[in-house]
């Protein structure tokens, strides 16, 4: 399920409050618990996670991690009464996977529920609680991305070939992997972007429009293959 560009799997259940949302495992008695993708596009670039010391049954809402951004601290907390069993040792390593990975890889911890069939009966399907969760898109002005930019480039009434000599400029200081969210109401845009990538080989992973605005998430790749070439070598303005 798609909500206002967020995605909202079907496969398991959500405590919109507590931000997080439960996975069952496939053998049953325990389960997965992770950040929505709306929240961690809301926290922006997480840099940071930090587990908390908990061992023992725990209450719903009791925190077992934080994390930070530039913009955002706050807590990642149990949707139901529970037991930690085991933690994802690979997000204080990797802990940009909350942002691009919600759903699979940046999972946060596993749990084992101190009530069977408690998560099926406390906390609500995509479904349920979809009508909340636009809410809060609405009110955060949340953007979800298919990658969590690090930076945005906004360029409003710069002609096309000022805007992509700054975004080339800006994308020479970007490692391979990371995002920029580019900005811009030139209404030429879309196609001259298609050609930008083209003649660059760096990868345009969505646009969205809204309004006069155009976004543009870019992707620096680590071996960009121009697919053609401008008349100055492939990274000429149009």
């Amino acid at each position: 399920m798609d909500v206002l560009g967020c995605p909202l799997p079907e496969d398991r259940r959500y405590d919109v409050e507590q931000g997080v949302w439960w996975q069952d495992d496939p053998e049953g008695g325990t389960g997965r618990i992770g950040l929505l993708a709306s929240l961690s596009a809301f926290a922006g670039p997480i840099r940071e996670l930090t587990f908390r010391p908990v061992a023992g049954p725990l209450p719903r809402g009791r925190s077992v991690a934080t994390v930070e951004s530039v913009r955002f601290t706050g807590a990642i907390r149990l949707p139901v009464d529970a037991e930690v069993v085991e933690r994802n040792e690979e997000l204080p390593r990797r802990p940009r996977l909350l942002n691009d990975r919600p759903y699979d890889e940046g999972w946060v911890v596993r749990a084992r529920p101190a009530r069977t069939g408690e998560a099926a009966a406390t906390l609500g399907t995509a479904a349920e609680v979809r009508g909340r969760v636009e809410e809060e898109i609405r009110a955060r002005r949340v953007r979800c991305w298919p990658l969590t930019p690090e930076t945005e480039l906004i360029e409003v009434g710069a002609e096309c070939a000022a805007v992509l000599v700054r975004l080339n400029e800006e994308l020479a200081r970007r490692a391979p992997g990371e995002g920029l969210l580019l900005v811009t109401d030139d209404p030429t845009s879309p196609i001259e972007m298609v050609r930008w990538s083209d003649q660059t080989g760096e990868a345009v992973r969505a646009h969205r429009q809204e309004g006069e605005l155009h976004q543009f998430l870019v992707e620096k790749l680590a071996n960009p293959v121009p697919r053609s070439r401008g008349p100055e070598g492939g990274r000429s303005p149009p």
